[in-house]
Order: structure tokens, then sequence, then C-alpha cells
């Protein structure tokens, strides 16, 4: 090769690395937008209550519809999101939730902030289309890309809280509603830059869409979150919440027939067969409540008044600052715990991160009462172990995953996640409500105790299974060794 080649050989690698780098930045930023605007509803539902004049289990629903579209739309994204539709989706997706946010911002009646909320709710949905893009197009830099967009899409709720707080507290429910309008077309200018067009599809690509199944899927899903998100109901309307549970897991059973019968299904159910897989989904589902659990509580721990007895009474915009550890460490096991996956294995590492979460739910559960830096500490410390279970796990699933369902195999860990996600703070909710007297305006300090040592036994199951998936492969590997 001459100098001339060399020189040319050399620019088109600098070319490439810095398209590269520009494509991670704009699939990061993507992923931490959806978060974010997905948790611009949690630090809001006191203020939209008093400034729409509803109630705050009403206003609830101004996070709990996110959730809901975002459940629904994750699995449908994911095998609509095929490479040569992936970019189309991603930019109608951002599209839809860029409108939503405006409607959270225009004067209206609160059922059109409901309907803004649920719009954004479907930008949550395109996390595992991120991934299926690194995958596909990053080479070297694609699972470091792809642990770090699992870490965003978690721990990146703690980015928007804060913001979204002190915008409230100075401002109104609308100035903070605007920040979504902000970061989602910010969002749609980087995707529309940054993503790769589309190559010609294949004849897989090109199959129609199981609607059937995706029809099912959603109303299972849709049944079961809401009596999850709807813990007061669990008391004033028990026979609702058991007709309405009995029919989503009917509907889901009647998803799980029809797609092992269809020739293209929505979700390739054959795969949960891998043990790796069914292993990794069991293990962040169970996961997924723990976390959740003991995030709900801490939260809500530190913005109790002192006259429970306990708590330290922290405002909306305090309370909010309390999660910036929690995002800043999990970032930080986002890029340190993917570095040990080739030589410790990430099961392994899933129990390394499950002991994590176990020693933040002991020290709230001990030392929560002897000063606010505590709570902060268990904050922090979960932080830390939520960014590197979300790091680890796309490894554990992709590894026996083919390329091409990538974005589907993401999807179904997406939803599973966050069903996980709505169920811990459904039991939090219910633990704290077992221990609050009628005439108590808060829960007894036994309550918050009884919550984050069952999240700590929780997390405990997730060592155990992790560990055991291990052994598994492990003990598989040595068979199939032995057999060549």
């Amino acid at each position: 090769m001459n100098a001339s080649q060399s020189s040319h050989t050399d620019r088109t690698d600098t070319a490439h690395e810095r398209s590269s780098t520009v494509l991670i930045a704009a699939l990061i930023f993507i992923a931490l937008v959806v978060a974010a605007v997905g948790s611009l509803g949690a630090p809001l539902i006191t203020s939209v209550a008093a400034n729409y004049g509803v109630s705050a289990a009403t206003a609830q629903w101004t996070l709990t519809i996110t959730l809901l579209t975002g459940a629904v739309a994750t699995p449908l994204l994911g095998r609509l999101g095929t490479d040569h539709r992936r970019r189309t989706i991603v930019l109608i997706t951002l599209t839809v939730v860029t409108l939503g946010s405006v409607a959270t911002v225009v004067p209206a009646p609160f059922a059109v902030l409901l309907a803004g909320r649920a719009a954004q709710g479907v930008g949550l949905g395109l996390t595992a289309l991120m991934m299926a893009t690194a995958r596909q197009h990053l080479g070297d830099r694609a699972p470091t890309t792809i642990a770090m967009l699992s870490v965003a899409s978690t721990v990146g709720i703690g980015v928007g809280y804060p913001i979204a707080s002190l915008l409230v507290q100075f401002s109104g429910v609308r100035a903070a509603c605007s920040l979504g309008v902000v970061v989602s077309v910010a969002a749609l200018i980087a995707a529309s830059i940054a993503l790769p067009h589309p190559t010609s599809p294949t004849p897989a690509e090109n199959a129609a869409v199981d609607w059937t199944g995706a029809l099912l899927l959603s109303a299972g899903l849709v049944a079961v979150l809401v009596v999850a998100s709807q813990i007061h109901w669990w008391s004033s309307r028990p026979l609702v919440v058991a007709s309405t549970l009995v029919a989503g897991v009917a509907a889901l059973a009647v998803w799980v027939v029809v797609e092992r019968k269809v020739s293209n299904p929505l979700v390739d159910l054959t795969a949960l067969r891998h043990r790796a897989v069914a292993g990794a989904n069991l293990v962040m589902f169970i996961a997924g409540v723990a976390m959740y659990l003991l995030f709900t509580l801490v939260t809500r721990f530190v913005q109790t008044p002192p006259e429970a007895g306990y708590g330290y009474g922290l405002d909306e915009v305090q309370a909010g600052l309390v999660l910036v550890p929690f995002s800043v460490l999990g970032f930080i096991a986002g890029r340190v715990i993917p570095k040990s996956k080739d030589r410790i294995g990430p099961f392994i590492l899933l129990v390394i991160n499950g002991v994590v979460i176990a020693v933040a739910c002991v020290l709230f559960a001990t030392l929560r009462e002897v000063n606010v830096v505590w709570p902060i500490a268990a904050m922090s410390v979960l932080g830390f172990g939520v960014g590197g279970f979300s790091a680890v796990m796309p490894q554990a699933i992709l590894a026996v995953t083919p390329p091409d369902d990538t974005a589907a195999a993401m999807s179904v860990n997406q939803v599973v996640r966050s069903v996980g996600f709505s169920i811990g703070s459904a039991v939090s909710g219910l633990i704290l409500a077992a221990h609050t007297t009628t005439d108590a305006f808060a829960p007894t300090g036994i309550g918050y105790s009884v919550a984050a040592w069952i999240a700590a036994a929780l997390a405990v199951v997730t060592i155990g299974l992790s560990a055991g998936v291990q052994v598994t492969l492990s003990g598989q590997r040595s068979i199939d060794s032995s057999q060549r």
C-alpha cells in the first residue's frame, strides 16, 4: 500500500469513527429523552391535582397512562422497527411524543393533558430500536453502547425529575411540561440527522405484522398494569380488581397460544425456551419489583414531614435532588460493569449487582432514621445496582439472540421490566397502606421496614436465580465440549 492509499484509508477510518460517535451520542440522547419525558408525571402529581381541580388519584393517571402506553408500544415497535422501517418508525414515534408534549403545555382541560401524557408514553418503546440500531451499525462499539442505552432508559428518570420539580415550584405545571417539548424536539432533530437510512427489506421483514397478537398483548398488559398501578382499588373495588386481573391473564394466555401458531409472531416465544433468555427475563422481572419498591420507598420517606415521627420533610426540588446520585452512580456502573463481562460472565455480574441492590435495601431498612444521609446513601447504592443490572441484562439476552431479532428480544425484556416496576410500585403502596391507621396521615415507620426487607428478600431471590442459570449454562458448555 502506497502513502496515498494509506492516507485515504486513514481518512476513511477517521470519518467512520466520527460517524459512529455521532450515532452513539444520538442513540443515548434519545434513550435519555424518552426516559426523562416518561418520568415527568411523577413530580407533578400534586401540582396537577391543584391546577386542574382533580383528585390526587386522578392526577396519578398522568404517570400511569404513560407507563401503560409505553408497555403496549414497546413490543409493537420492536416488531415494526425492522431494519428497513426502523428510521421511519423512530421518526414517527418521536413526532407523536413531540405532539403529546405540546398537548401537555397548551391551556386545555385535564383530558387533553392526559392524552398528551399517553402520547409521550409511546416513546418508551424506542429503547429496543436504539439497541437494534447499535447492534447493526456499530460493530465492536455495539456492546458498550447497548449497555449504556439500557442504563439510560432506567436511571434517566433521575435526569428529568429534579429539573421538572424546580420548574413546577417556580413557574407552574405548564412550564415544567415545556421541558418535554424542548427535549422531544431535540431528540427528533438528532434522530433525523444521525439515524442510518434503511437498506433493502428482506422477505421476512416484509411479512405482515401480527395485529391479532398485538391486540391481545395490549389488552392483557393494560389490564394487569391498571390493577397494579391503582392500589386504592384493591380495598375499595376488590371485585373490579379480581375480574380485571383474570381478564388480563386470560388475554395473555390466549396471546401465547396465538403467538405459537402464527408464521410471523409479534414476539418469537421459542427464543424464551433458551435458558439464558428465559432466566434473564425472570431475573429482570423480580429485580424490577425489588428495585422500584425501594425506589418509591426512599422518595416517599424523605418527603414525609417529621410530625409523622420520622422523615425529613424534603420539598419536591430537594427530593428530586436525591435522585441525582442515583443517576450519576447508575451511569458510572453502566460504564464500569460491562468491562468485566468477558472475564466473569453476565449472570455472575447479575449476581454481584443483586448483592448491591440487597445492600441498598438493608441500608434503608436499618439506618434511614439516623440521618438524611443514609436514605440518600441507600438511593445512591441502588443507582449503582440498577445501572449495573441494566448494563448487563442486554448482554445476557443478546449473547444467544440472532441480530435480526434484537429489537423484538429487547422489547420483551423492556416490557418485563415495566411490569416489574409497576408491581414494585404497587407493592410499596399496599404495604404502606396496610400500616396506615384510619386517623393517621402517614404510615407507621414499621411499614417502611417491612417493605424494605421484602425488597431485600426479592434481591436475594435474583441472586439465587442468576447463580442457578450460570451453573446450568456452565454445565451445558461442559457437555457440549465433551461431545466435540
